[in-house]
């Protein structure tokens, strides 16, 4: 991964700095449901205005498409923002008059459609707020924006506290880790993550598949699943992906045995069956013990996990019990020292914390799409641009 600066490398006393905070949270009737991402922004934010910067805070919010719309005002946000940093917040897109440690939340940046489109323009004109730029948005790296990409080109630039600590726990985790390495890839669809498969087989010596997309991967091996979801025009795909493993010299790990039952809902009648022995009329709805078993001995000489999707239909009560189990597991050994673990991606953070784990975790990252490109290998704009920041 290529360098990039960080807070600790500027001078912003006096100084105006334009911060790209993720502030897309949920708001229902102007009322923010969860803070975990304003949470996560905070202290870049509050630093900067500590050592006596006069802080312009851009963000997104929702897919306005380049046209104000009301109901996707950021207004909301700045009393959350204001809790979270311990100071005051002004809001509006006037910051002439903003003094030295003092924070201001402009408009949603989606409002104006150079944002999206990368214009040159839009971002020469929000780059003229400020003297320096700080990317604190690693969730938005993925998207060469102009506040996301642009603006970097432009001032000097540094990542900000929250993108500081993401890059450097994804870099221990495949760029430069501790191994063996394990990967631990669920959800319900094969065809979402082909790339992300098809880089970690190269990068990991182990790599354990749940979720439905692992049904999709019995059947690839000739194994009977019933009416489990299966996509069968990918079955060629994770015949692919093994073959892939064998050559790479990484072990894929499927269930060995699962939870079926005869209808999808909340306490059903199931039963744990052999792989081989899935009813006609059951479905796979999670992974059942021997897996978990098979699980935890393999963590046993695991040095770093990298966790994108759940084992199991976790929403759903008993059908999280797999997932609940392995993520303990790793917590476990996240505490007791012997595991750097790195998660993230929208489900794999609610199914941690349906675990009550997240926090045991070394860095559960709050990127959906972002994480999701970097795990495929992918450069992300927003990164690329920080390394090769104008000021360096």
């Amino acid at each position: 991964m290529a360098a990039f600066r960080t807070l600790d490398d500027l001078d912003v006393k006096g100084k105006r700095v334009l911060v790209r905070a993720d502030l897309n949270v949920p708001v229902k009737d102007g009322v923010v449901g969860d803070t975990l991402r304003i949470d996560r922004q905070a202290p870049t934010i509050r630093e900067l205005a500590e050592k006596g910067a006069r802080v312009i805070v851009l963000s997104h919010f929702d897919r306005p498409k380049g046209k104000v719309v009301p109901s996707m005002s950021l207004k909301p946000i700045a009393a959350p923002l204001a809790k979270a940093i311990g100071r005051p917040v002004a809001f509006g897109d006037d910051t002439a008059s903003l003094k030295d440690g003092e924070v201001q939340l402009m408009e949603n940046m989606r409002f104006h459609p150079g944002e999206e489109a990368n214009d040159p323009a839009f971002a020469k004109r929000i780059a003229a707020l400020g003297d320096i730029f700080v990317n604190d948005a690693f969730s938005a790296a993925h998207r060469a924006h102009a506040t996301t990409e642009g603006i970097a080109h432009l001032l000097p630039s540094a990542a900000g506290r929250s993108m500081e600590q993401e890059l450097t726990h994804l870099e221990k985790a495949l760029g430069d880790p501790q191994r063996p390495v394990m990967a631990v890839v669920g959800g319900a669809k094969v065809s979402t993550k082909i790339a992300l498969l098809e880089n970690l087989v190269k990068k990991v010596e182990t790599l354990v598949i749940g979720g439905a997309m692992a049904n999709t991967f019995l059947a690839a091996e000739g194994i009977e699943v019933g009416r489990s979801l299966v996509e069968r025009d990918h079955i060629e795909t994770a015949q692919r992906v093994i073959h892939m493993a064998t050559e790479s010299g990484c072990a894929v790990i499927l269930p060995v045995d699962v939870v079926v039952a005869k209808e999808f809902k909340a306490d059903a009648h199931h039963r744990t069956v052999d792989v081989h022995g899935v009813g006609k009329d059951e479905m796979i709805l999670d992974v059942g013990h021997k897996s978990i078993e098979e699980f935890a001995r393999r963590l046993i000489a695991t040095r770093t996990l990298v966790w994108n999707g759940p084992l199991g239909a976790f929403e759903t009560r008993p059908f999280d019990h797999g997932t609940v189990a392995a993520a303990k597991l790793v917590g476990d050994a996240t505490k007791a020292g012997d595991l750097l673990s790195v998660a993230g991606g929208g489900d794999t953070v609610a199914a941690l914390n349906h675990a009550h784990v997240a926090d045991d975790f070394s860095y559960v990252s709050t990127a959906g799409g972002a994480f999701l490109e970097w795990l495929e290998g992918q450069e992300l704009p927003g990164v690329a641009a920080l390394a090769a920041s104008k000021g360096r």
